[in-house]
């Protein structure tokens, strides 16, 4: 019988383990069209709750926010200089009174220092809501122009949300964002789970189709991907190997994909010589006429034929990758590879970053959105659906 009792203790653990290394946490994102940035909401604090509201960040290490804001700081815990927590940080300092200071890069503006402090973090689950009893952040002083009072970090390092999160849950270290292209509605930000992601027509019993590339230098602090190659409807770009060498970043912050000035041009000549092929009237002088340089490659819709979607007959962009067995494409349809500028002029969604960037691409909020994007840091691989518009859905939920 003693045999049989630590056999049955050993199945229950073992279900136990499993059933919350399959949990999954939910929070809303939701779209600034103006800015073209995604932010999120929860709560903090233990007695006092605050609806606290942050932009999302892939490079942020440690979530920040103007603690001014909250209703009440009476459960907020200062970490002192000498506690394990802030030893941990990289670049670390103290104050006159020795407790944790942290000066950190602000995605969209002056670096921010703030005070490092603890508080209970509450969102939802697929089941309910959960609280973070310790969440890590720091208080700030400054205030972002947006309509929120910090920045939520995602980054791959040692103190982003998600990694609080699946480390305090014992669950998955991976976490996924579907971004929403339209106001009307929230997109979704997932930490842990097992692939199951409900975005109707996919559920558990038809799940969503993934594929994955590996992560490149994640020690970085960003979200870096190798890429092979660029095609324009299944045509090669001629571009130098050395353009490609530093791969591609992605970011929740910048609105286009942002790319060096001789990848840019490489794909503007081969969209707009497929495009016009199709109809499509090249459109000179549209960057004078609506005041900025951002969009270069412009088009009177002609042939492209919108439809209900936004989903334009334009020509499609992929970025090749290396795959589990060889290339993978990561492939950009009309919805996300064009920006309607006039009733019917639309330009190409991309931008001249210039002859020596820091990064030679920099894919942009414009393109990852209505795709489902997962980083796994099990395995150091990032996967991607194909667009959500080919199923007749979104990243959106109402």
């Amino acid at each position: 019988m003693g045999g049989l009792t630590h056999l049955i203790v050993f199945i229950s653990m073992f279900a136990s383990i499993t059933l919350i290394s399959e949990s999954q946490y939910l929070l809303p994102i939701i779209k600034h069209e103006p800015s073209k940035q995604y932010y999120t909401v929860f709560d903090l604090g233990s007695t006092t709750k605050s609806h606290v509201t942050l932009l999302l960040d892939l490079e942020t290490n440690l979530t920040w926010l103007n603690c001014r804001n909250l209703k009440s700081l009476s459960s907020l815990r200062l970490i002192t200089c000498q506690s394990s927590t802030c030893k941990t940080i990289p670049g670390n300092a103290c104050d006159g009174r020795k407790f944790c200071l942290y000066r950190q890069p602000n995605p969209l503006g002056k670096p921010v220092t703030g005070r490092v402090v603890q508080d209970k973090a509450t969102f939802s689950t697929k089941d309910g809501e959960v609280s973070l009893p310790r969440f890590t952040f720091s208080c700030a002083t400054q205030d972002l122009s947006l309509p929120v009072a910090g920045v939520l970090s995602l980054s791959p390092r040692e103190f982003p949300f998600w990694r609080q999160v699946t480390s305090a849950f014992n669950v998955i270290p991976k976490f996924a964002l579907c971004l929403p292209s339209s106001v009307f509605g929230v997109g979704r930000l997932y930490v842990g789970g097992v692939n199951s992601y409900i975005t109707p027509p996919f559920n558990g019993s038809n799940p969503m189709p993934m594929t994955m590339t590996p992560l490149k230098n994640v020690d970085s602090g960003k979200y870096l991907i190798s890429v092979t190659s660029v095609y324009v409807d299944g045509v090669p770009l001629p571009l130098s190997s050395s353009l490609l060498e530093g791969g591609a970043k992605l970011s929740t912050v910048v609105p286009y994909t942002v790319l060096q000035t001789d990848i840019y041009n490489a794909l503007a000549s081969a969209f707009t010589l497929k495009a016009t092929k199709i109809g499509m009237i090249v459109v000179p002088g549209m960057s004078e006429f609506l005041g900025t340089t951002q969009f270069k490659t412009c088009f009177e819709e002609g042939g492209s034929r919108r439809n209900i979607e936004e989903f334009m007959n334009v020509p499609v962009i992929e970025i090749g990758l290396p795959g589990r067995a060889g290339q993978v494409k990561w492939r950009f349809h009309g919805a996300n590879t064009v920006v309607r500028v006039l009733e019917t002029v639309i330009c190409l969604a991309f931008v001249d970053g210039g002859e020596k960037p820091h990064e030679s691409m920099v894919i942009g909020t414009h393109q990852l959105q209505d795709y489902m994007i997962e980083f796994d840091f099990s395995t150091r691989r990032m996967a991607f659906s194909e667009s959500l518009l080919l199923h007749n859905s979104r990243c959106l939920t109402m």
